[in-house]
């Protein structure tokens, strides 16, 4: 089977320092085996690493207003995706102002991972109770719930006990396939469990204890085990201490072990993972430690020199053979999709071709109000504007009566529906 990785048009692996959006953008469709995400949550607060740490200067703001996001990006949601917009304009109703904003901010980015997903891929969305609940509707409306695959649960032991409410030590990852392809492809994987006493079909690891391989789907390979009351209980994967070896001081870090069990489960060598809020780089490190290919993307230029200093690192720690620290692509300029063709101008005989192809699609009526016209009295119109980042793509063009034209103006369909459904309503 031909890799994902195969669809993409700059060197790998690769690190992009720039809005994660525009990165999104300029990769081809169906490009990428695995994501992995560790967004910002929503929680008000700015976030730097300390002043001489090793992650000395990397910062990001997790306070959400409307002048962070733009307005057409939030219109543009509304035609291609009018239930999301639905959700996330009702949100404001029964949460903050900056939780609408914030999932603007996911759900544009969220439909371009989708998109450049292979549809036997999957993803881990990695959040905690502060936006978790907001964002599974929103994960469901651009990938369907049907795709829906686990709910992990990331318990963890930190910090002190609060007086005031229940310990707040767990993390989500929202784990989703792209496809029902991913059934088909995605292998069993092989998980020791230890046991204190020998029971049928039972073998002998190397220090003398006994274990048995079992095979499971959409789990965490590898976990430890414990013997609790006769069963078997798994131990979580520890968080970062400040003792940690591989800690960085990046803020909202993640244990490597997290992602190196994320990254074992659901892909094999030679697939290409993205994270793209991709921080210090811990993503990309353990894909590199298990021969996948990576693409990282942060805001910082930091995250490139992360990696390549924990990339040494694992290499004096004997994780990483010598030499086998990778040349990274590096860059803050757009990747270059090369999966679509150029977009003839929308003028002269192109534009008459196109609007004799719509007339007939349409049957001659108007794909507002419905209203059959001659051909000279509809006028060719974007359904996602121009100025939300509409196109001259054949799919995003339309025939309007000049009424239906002008009630639309610069705006989404869903205005123009909306109003039309209110006028019809008026009649009555």
């Amino acid at each position: 089977m031909t890799s994902a990785a195969s669809q993409i048009s700059f060197p790998l692996p690769a690190m992009f320092c720039r809005d994660n959006l525009e990165v999104l953008r300029g990769l081809n469709s169906a490009s990428v085996d695995l994501i992995y995400l560790d967004p910002p949550f929503n929680k008000g607060k700015e976030f730097h690493a300390p002043v001489g740490s090793k992650a000395s200067g990397a910062s990001f703001s997790d306070i959400w207003s409307e002048d962070m996001v733009k307005e057409n990006q939030f219109l543009e949601l509304a035609d291609t995706h009018p239930a999301v917009f639905r959700y996330i304009d009702g949100v404001e109703g029964v949460a903050s102002r900056s939780a609408k904003w914030y999932l603007i901010f996911m759900a544009v980015r969220l439909v371009e991972m989708h998109r450049v997903l292979e549809d036997t891929g999957s993803i881990y969305l990695h959040c905690d109770p502060t936006a978790s609940h907001y964002l599974k509707p929103l994960m469901d409306g651009i990938w369907g719930h049907a795709n829906f695959r686990n709910e992990i649960v990331w318990a963890y032991r930190t910090g002190g006990v609060s007086k005031k409410y229940w310990p707040r030590k767990h993390d989500i990852l929202l784990f989703y396939s792209k496809t029902a392809k991913y059934d088909e492809q995605h292998m069993p994987i092989q998980e020791r469990v230890y046991y204190e006493t020998g029971f049928f079909g039972t073998s002998t690891d190397e220090e003398g204890r006994q274990y048995t391989d079992v095979y499971v789907r959409d789990v965490w390979e590898g976990l430890s085990h414990e013997i609790d009351n006769g069963g078997i209980r798994q131990v979580n994967i520890k968080p970062l201490i400040n003792t940690s070896r591989e800690r960085v001081d990046y803020p909202t870090q993640k244990p490597l072990a997290l992602l190196e069990r994320i990254v074992r489960a659901s892909s094999v060598p030679g697939d290409l993972v993205l994270d793209p809020f991709c921080g210090c780089a811990t993503t990309c490190v353990a894909a590199h430690l298990h021969d996948r290919q990576w693409i990282g993307v942060d805001v910082s230029p930091r995250a490139y020199e992360l990696v390549q200093e924990r990339l040494n690192q694992e290499t004096s720690q004997g994780r990483l053979e010598q030499g086998k620290v990778p040349e990274i692509y590096y860059s803050e300029d757009i990747p270059l999709r090369s999966d679509i063709v150029a977009l003839k101008p929308l003028t002269g005989k192109h534009k008459t071709a196109e609007a004799t192809r719509l007339y007939g699609e349409q049957a001659g009526h108007c794909n507002g109000c419905g209203t059959h016209f001659e051909k000279q009295h509809l006028t060719i119109d974007h359904k996602i504007p121009r100025s939300a980042g509409g196109t001259d793509h054949p799919d995003n063009l339309q025939l309007l009566c000049h009424h239906c034209n002008s009630i639309k103006g610069n705006r989404p369909m869903e205005y123009l529906q909306t109003r039309i459904r209110l006028r019809e309503s008026s009649r009555w």
